[in-house]
């Protein structure tokens, strides 16, 4: 997300980070990723390779081949534990509304903050700093170059009952 939260912009994202993207699928590959029909129609009907793609929607008629098309978040996290039962980890990977949805019942949040202002955008991650649930575990930071337009930090958080809990 960039400073002012945004995640996306005309259905893409305002920027390209190799280093953020080779993350993403280092840390996905495997598992089940939790995504929303307007990310899905980004991927162009091309599913995550390596995951399994589960797509929250409302359009009951939506056809995603090679996914698994749910209603709910509910529904999208039973098929997530029924593909991979013993993976411990569910991916959610946007947008927007998908986030908002599923932020409350997160342990952990893995993020990128691009260290820019993006006037135009138009789909946002929800706030979640601030809150004293949350606690950042990890910052490495990374400056702008000849491959990445902005600078910017991979940020991860863990929810503190959570950790508590364990």
């Amino acid at each position: 997300m960039s400073r002012n939260r945004v995640i996306g912009r005309r259905g893409e994202l305002p920027w390209r980070l190799p280093i953020d993207l080779k993350r993403f699928k280092q840390r996905t590959t495997g598992h089940a990723v939790v995504i929303g029909r307007k990310t899905w129609d980004t991927l162009k009907g091309v599913p995550l390779p390596g995951r399994t793609n589960i797509v929250i929607t409302r359009d009951r008629l939506l056809r995603a081949p090679g996914a698994i098309v749910t209603d709910s978040l509910d529904a999208a996290l039973g098929a997530a534990r029924t593909t991979h039962p013993d993976a411990g980890e569910i991916f959610i990977a946007g947008g927007a509304e998908i986030y908002r949805l599923s932020l409350p019942r997160a342990d952990r949040i893995d993020t990128t903050l691009v260290d820019a202002t993006i006037a135009d955008g138009d789909a946002f991650f929800p706030e979640f700093e601030g809150d004293a649930a949350w606690r950042l575990v990890r910052e490495e930071r990374h400056p702008a170059d000849a491959k990445h337009q902005f600078a910017f930090a991979f940020r991860d958080y863990v929810r503190e009952r959570h950790a508590a809990e364990r």
